[in-house]
């Protein structure tokens, strides 16, 4: 598997996008999947596997407090 990709998406008439499949291969994202949009306007947007922020939310504050 490659470690870069670069690809192309389309918006859509209600704003919406296809991920391109080798993205979603590369990331292991599947139907039902959630993401997180980040955005500044400065530097742009990022969509992040959402388990990917709880796994590091978990690290700043684990579940069972210490």
């Amino acid at each position: 598997m490659k470690d870069k990709f670069v690809g192309i998406a389309k918006v859509g008439e209600k704003g919406q996008i296809v991920i391109p499949k080798e993205a979603r291969d590369m990331f292991d994202i599947k139907p039902g999947d959630s993401v997180v949009v980040l955005c500044d306007k400065k530097k742009g947007m990022a969509i992040v596997k959402s388990e990917v922020l709880e796994d590091t939310m978990d690290k700043i504050i684990p579940a069972d407090g210490k």
